[in-house]
């Protein structure tokens, strides 16, 4: 049967900052982690909806605004948010159209990956423990990684591949920074995670058809939102989980089943790549980390 939600450690006396604690995996997320005691930060762009969400979970909860589209919302954040445990880097959007956020990223670049890249840098200090990312099987959506052209200023844009690039960049981030961390000495840890394929509020902001097939045909394959969120909670709160492992679902190709050991492409390993990546988002965000 494996692990699951039951098998949560007690969180009592810890804190954790999730973002987009508002909706889909970041509802459960939530709701998990307080019903073990965290104290839980919700970190949202839509603070009336996580206030509403809020009323109906039972815990510790703090609502706090975040715009990841915006650094300047970003840094006035990882400002006034005290010590926490743990960071999971949960928000995202997927398969938008083409737009800029408010500091000219492509946005599913900008929110999935800069955002995160810059809250985490900001708040490492603060974090206690480990910081988890969710990343995605997505990542296998794109051939490379176009560091001279991360924005698609060059290129066409297509916004599955784009999708493909914030996730395989949030994968590349979690694991550089376990390696960074490490080479510092530092007892402080870096997950990747995927929560698998799950019927969630992801699949209804395409502004196309698709909107309206996409999360039936998510709920054939894929599993419910708890059980999707069990990978992120599992990196989120077991003590000896192995950073260097992506973690996720095992069964039909990733797709759903138990938390374990997950497959990812020769790309996302790429340690060049990577730290090329790093340099890239200190840049484009004018955030350096302390390690």
């Amino acid at each position: 049967m494996g692990w699951t939600l039951d098998d949560i450690p007690d969180q009592t006396g810890r804190t954790f900052v999730v973002t987009g604690a508002n909706g889909g995996l970041g509802e459960y997320i939530t709701s998990a982690l307080a019903g073990r005691g965290a104290t839980v930060v919700m970190a949202c762009r839509d603070t009336s909806k996580a206030g509403r969400l809020a009323t109906r979970i039972d815990g510790d909860l703090e609502v706090a605004h975040l715009d990841l589209g915006d650094l300047s919302s970003v840094r006035a954040f990882a400002d006034q948010v005290g010590p926490c445990d743990v960071l999971i880097n949960n928000a995202g959007v997927m398969n938008t159209p083409f737009r800029l956020t408010v500091d000219g990223f492509e946005t599913q670049f900008g929110v999935n990956h800069l955002g995160h890249f810059a809250l985490t840098g900001l708040l490492l200090d603060k974090v206690a423990d480990r910081v988890v990312t969710v990343a995605s099987l997505a990542h296998r959506q794109t051939p490379t990684l176009h560091i001279d052209d991360l924005n698609y200023e060059n290129r066409r844009y297509v916004r599955a591949v784009a999708y493909g690039q914030s996730k395989l960049a949030n994968l590349m981030f979690a694991r550089e920074l376990q390696r960074r961390l490490q080479a510092a000495g530092s007892k402080k840890r870096s997950y990747a995670v995927h929560p698998g394929v799950s019927s969630t509020e992801l699949f209804s902001h395409t502004e196309t058809f698709i909107d309206k097939l996409a999360r039936p045909a998510t709920r054939l394959v894929g599993h419910h939102p708890r059980k999707a969120a069990q990978s992120t909670i599992f990196a989120a709160t077991e003590a000896d989980a192995d950073p260097r492992v992506y973690w996720g679902p095992t069964r039909l190709m990733g797709m759903r089943g138990p938390v374990g050991e997950s497959p990812s492409t020769g790309l996302s390993k790429d340690v060049e790549l990577a730290a090329q990546l790093w340099t890239a988002s200190e840049k484009l965000t004018g955030v350096t980390y302390p390690v």
